[in-house]
């Protein structure tokens, strides 16, 4: 098979910016990104959700461009412009037209008072809306890292405890810019319509006066060893069906067990095609939806798990649901997969892999998935043509190292458990769900 090869050019400026330049002229569009290594994980005990908050700030704009005028701008030449949160990263980007390339948001923070005040509002809603007054919202991916984790960094509200965000002051703000939105502590990333040499001397050109910064502290996210099953309940005050979430340890990133993992995950969790969604849906019809598995598995660097969301019936109980769920676990231990099926699920690794490169984000930034890549490559490998390369080891696994991650890592003592329990009239509370609170 033929190695993949996109074009790109990397390179480091003097304060410490990493910079990757993906020439493409199929479109005259750029798509510029800044990624920055500071997410949930490594926010500062004390200042839960401070991350995501600071995101928002970021959108105030820079004393060189202020927000409403960097919109304008951007929005002015037919571009679009947004920003995200994860685990390990935060990120910036917007694409323009190739006449329109610019950026700027590194060089200096403008926010006040007031500007604090209204994003920390509009965050404190956003929770509200799209998380307190959501059927089953947060579920399982801010009800799940208490449960499965000892260390905080791992285990607290991503999106923010609302007494931590009031207290978040405009110097916190100030120490929080000057501690990570670093050059030092980022990379540039220029893809679309630009030469390789134009997107390097526009970074110089933008970025290259930017001081640098202190070496940023960042907290060690490891967790001790998991030796018991852990369990935890949750109120579900809007929908009506209990529901559960099944996490389990990844192996670290960039093994041979990971990419086993990676494809073991496909055949749990692939859609209808999926056995989790086969088994319990179709078959035995104990649950009425079973997805799930590995969000992101190139965009975490800390320990993540694989997890399994069920809502089922409320005739089955919490126990009979998961009696159900190991069987399928069990089966693939104990028989594994076969060479059919290993061929069909490395075929459908290689085709998400590719559509990933192409892909846009929300239908609007073209070439989103490559950009995310090659920032998560550079940042968490130091190497941003593992783009060409990461993909080898996915395709070399075998069926015997399926199974085997299956039996090491799909073990109760490597789990952890959620149950969503309805409090809704008529809706029976699930006793194995009481028992696990």
């Amino acid at each position: 098979m033929k190695r993949l090869q996109i074009r790109m050019e990397s390179t480091k400026l003097a304060n410490g910016l990493n910079v990757v330049v993906a020439p493409d002229t199929t479109a005259p569009v750029v798509t510029v990104g800044v990624y920055y290594k500071i997410g949930f994980r490594l926010e500062p005990r004390g200042r839960s959700g401070f991350a995501h908050l600071f995101e928002h700030m970021m959108f105030q704009g820079s004393a060189n461009a202020p927000k409403m005028q960097h919109i304008k701008l951007v929005n002015s030449s037919g571009g679009v412009l947004n920003g995200s949160t994860s685990y390990d990263v935060t990120n910036y980007y917007e694409a323009v037209p190739s006449n329109a390339l610019e950026a700027d948001r590194m060089r200096a923070l403008k926010v006040d008072d007031e500007n604090l005040k209204n994003q920390r509002d509009v965050v404190k809603e956003e929770v509200r809306v799209n998380v307190m007054n959501q059927p089953y919202g947060g579920f399982p991916w801010l009800d799940m890292p208490p449960v499965a984790f000892r260390n905080w960094a791992n285990a607290h509200n991503f999106y923010g405890d609302f007494a931590d965000l009031d207290a978040a002051d405009l110097a916190d703000v100030q120490s929080f810019f000057k501690t990570y939105y670093v050059p030092n502590n980022a990379v540039l990333l220029v893809l679309g319509d630009v030469k390789a040499e134009e997107g390097i001397a526009l970074a110089k050109k933008h970025f290259g006066e930017i001081p640098a910064g202190a070496p940023p502290p960042f907290a060690d996210p490891s967790e001790p060893e998991q030796a018991e099953e852990r369990r935890g309940n949750v109120e579900e005050k809007f929908g009506t069906l209990p529901a559960m979430a099944i996490g389990y340890v990844l192996p670290k990133r960039r093994t041979v067990d990971w990419c086993a993992m990676a494809l073991l995950d496909q055949a749990l969790h692939g859609g209808r095609a999926g056995r989790m969604h086969r088994e319990l849906v179709l078959e035995k019809q104990i649950a009425v939806d079973a997805g799930g598995g590995i969000d992101d598995i190139f965009g975490y660097n800390g320990p993540t798990q694989m997890t399994t969301r069920i809502l089922h019936k409320p005739e089955y109980s919490n126990e009979a649901t998961l009696q159900a769920f190991d069987a399928v676990i069990r089966e693939v231990q104990e028989k594994g997969i076969s060479a059919d099926e290993l061929e069909q699920l490395k075929v459908k690794w290689r085709s998400d892999y590719f559509a990933t490169l192409e892909g846009g984000r929300g239908g609007y930034m073209p070439k989103y998935g490559l950009m995310h890549l090659l920032a998560c490559f550079t940042l968490f490998d130091n190497d941003p043509q593992l783009v060409n390369t990461i993909l080898d080891g996915f395709l070399a696994v075998t069926r015997e190292e399926i199974q085997a991650v299956a039996k090491k890592y799909l073990r109760n003592e490597r789990r952890a458990i959620v149950f969503r329990t309805p409090v809704k009239a008529g809706v029976p509370a699930d006793a194995g769900a009481k028992e696990a609170a």
